[in-house]
């Protein structure tokens, strides 16, 4: 096998459909669009959403929740992920700039420290939201919580 004669495998390549040259083609006449109406003529373009006449879907469903312009969004991290990294890497002092070293968040993300897990080593922990549990965990343990 050499470049020059290297082809696409049988039945894996179509011809492009010439439409609108002329009867020998197969396509004259219409063009394939039919006879008359809309669709058959330049520049048509039906509406987004149209459906046949048919009511729409986004008329058919009510209007429903909102967002909320004021929400803040926390990345939530578990004190059994903190223990995880505190063996890992033998620390003790846990910040944003080390989870997002270790890729347990990314550089925006507001953190908030949850209390799931078992906490064994005195940690000393900064982050912009603690729950009342991981706060409760992470003093049992003889250690600082800091909040940003």
């Amino acid at each position: 096998m050499e470049l020059h004669n290297l082809k696409p495998a049988e039945g894996s390549t179509h011809r492009e459909k010439r439409i609108g040259r002329g009867q020998g083609s197969g396509h004259g006449g219409t063009s394939t669009r039919g006879h008359k109406g809309a669709k058959s003529r330049s520049g048509y373009s039906k509406k987004v959403g149209f459906e046949g006449g048919q009511m729409p879907i986004q008329r058919r469903l009510p209007k429903y929740g909102f967002k909320n312009i004021n929400r803040v969004e926390y990345k939530a991290v578990n004190i059994s992920t903190l223990q995880t990294l505190a063996d890992k890497l033998g620390i003790n002092v846990i910040n944003p700039q080390v989870l997002k070293e270790n890729g347990i968040i990314s550089s925006k993300d507001l953190i908030k420290i949850l209390g799931n897990g078992e906490l064994t080593s005195k940690l000393e922990v900064t982050a912009n939201k603690f729950s009342k549990s991981a706060v409760e965990i992470i003093e049992a343990k003889g250690g600082k919580v800091v909040t940003l």
